[in-house]
């Protein structure tokens, strides 16, 4: 449809119908005939109707019409030949949809101006690069084309122009100038951006290369707000309260086990932790009161410290979540109280040789001496805290790995079948 062709709205319609007149032949057959330039049989219904400017009989004509790839539309026009007064406006014909829907369309020539367009009273258009917006309900709904609604908003612009000039000159300036903005927008001299926002979700604008897709033309539906459900007058629903979920993270689970030593009853602590910059931890702790035995879970990290030629395989001091300086009391007090190493049955000068090293551990400990702590884990469950986070640590490297046949051996992942299971245990016939 051409911009000349465009139906534009024109001030409010009539207040009153009287008895309409014989249908035309676009009732006969069905009811909405696609809408169509060659159709010579697509006639409006034509009602005499009060003349609100006169109050004398002019003619509304209603024509249904269904839009290709869209839906059925009502168009109406009033016109008084007594006064000239004349009104045009659209009305979708279906219910208001499920969703919203915007419509961002990109114009890059003067085929684009030439687009259908179907704007609703609910709907917002927009054109970013001028800041310009024309509210909802702020205009009548209207079939038109891309040109058709600048041509339309230059229309309004200028119609109290004069009277602007008279009371207000700097503004109407300002005006004229954003009128010559949007004249030089109908000349297409670079592309622009036009948003037709409809919350009722009853707009439309043209793709003419349907049904394939349009790259200029971007649809969106969405899901209309409380505000936009009852702009529409539509019965807004709160959304529904979700029950308030268990927060772990706030609270410590306790539950009954018996102790892996002595097998006395005892309790077993849990608790969800999220490690900042790592991941969420599930810290579980078994304490005896029978036989003192307590107990962590994810022992699968070994700790190395090159300058005291120490290494500490991993399930030897269980899993922790500690400080590294309670970790190397801790690596402390297992070696230098181990009681292999200490009494008749150590070797002669072991004893010196631990003195030695708990020594040098604890200038370790107190800052004295500077010392690599190198952490192993192939389960890829430790952590090191990072103090530059989330910046690089300069002091600590990070490095993953791919695990070897050996550490998949240890953590038992060489005979774990996770394929097929279900077709081995299959019955045999």
């Amino acid at each position: 449809m051409a911009a000349g062709g465009a139906v534009e709205p024109g001030p409010p319609g009539p207040a009153a119908v009287s008895s309409p007149a014989p249908a035309g032949p676009s009732t006969a057959g069905h009811l909405f005939r696609p809408l169509s330039a060659e159709d010579e049989e697509q006639q409006p219904t034509e009602i005499e109707s009060l003349c609100m400017n006169c109050y004398r009989n002019g003619t509304t004509r209603l024509l249904l019409t269904k839009i290709p790839f869209f839906r059925e539309i009502i168009v109406s026009s009033f016109s008084c030949e007594h006064c000239g007064w004349s009104n045009t406006e659209i009305q979708s014909a279906g219910r208001i949809q499920d969703q919203g829907v915007c419509y961002t369309l990109t114009v890059r020539g003067q085929e684009d101006m030439n687009r259908e367009v179907v704007k609703t009273d609910s709907a917002t258009t927009r054109i970013p690069e001028l800041d310009f917006e024309i509210p909802a309900f702020s205009q009548k709904g209207a079939l038109t084309t891309v040109e058709g609604l600048i041509s339309r908003a230059i229309s309004g612009l200028e119609q109290d122009q004069p009277t602007r000039k008279a009371n207000e000159d700097a503004i109407a300036e300002r005006i004229d100038e954003f009128i010559v903005k949007l004249k030089e927008l109908k000349q297409v001299a670079s592309p622009f951006t036009l948003i037709i926002d409809d919350p009722s979700g009853n707009s439309f604008v043209e793709n003419p290369h349907a049904p394939r897709k349009d790259d200029d033309l971007v649809v969106t539906h969405y899901s209309r707000t409380l505000q936009q459900a009852e702009m529409l007058g539509l019965q807004a629903e709160a959304p529904e309260e979700k029950p308030e979920e268990e927060d772990l993270r706030n609270e410590v689970l306790q539950f009954n086990t018996n102790c892996p030593e002595c097998n006395a009853p005892a309790q077993t602590n849990m608790k969800l932790v999220q490690i900042p910059h790592f991941k969420e931890v599930i810290i579980m702790a078994t304490n005896c009161e029978n036989c003192g035995h307590r107990t962590n879970e994810s022992e699968t990290c070994s700790v190395e410290i090159p300058e005291l030629e120490f290494e500490l395989g991993m399930a030897v001091l269980g899993g922790k979540f500690t400080t590294l300086e309670g970790l190397l009391k801790d690596i402390r007090e297992l070696v230098t109280k181990n009681p292999f190493t200490l009494g008749d049955s150590c070797n002669p000068g072991q004893s010196d040789k631990l003195q030695e090293f708990s020594q040098k551990l604890d200038q370790i400990i107190q800052g004295k001496v500077k010392a690599h702590f190198i952490m192993n884990d192939p389960a890829g469950n430790s952590y090191l805290q990072n103090l530059y986070a989330p910046e690089d640590d300069p002091e600590m490297k990070m490095e993953q790995y791919k695990r070897t046949f050996d550490q998949n051996e240890e953590l038992g992942l060489n005979d774990m079948k996770t394929e097929g299971y279900e077709a081995d245990q299959a019955p045999q016939r």
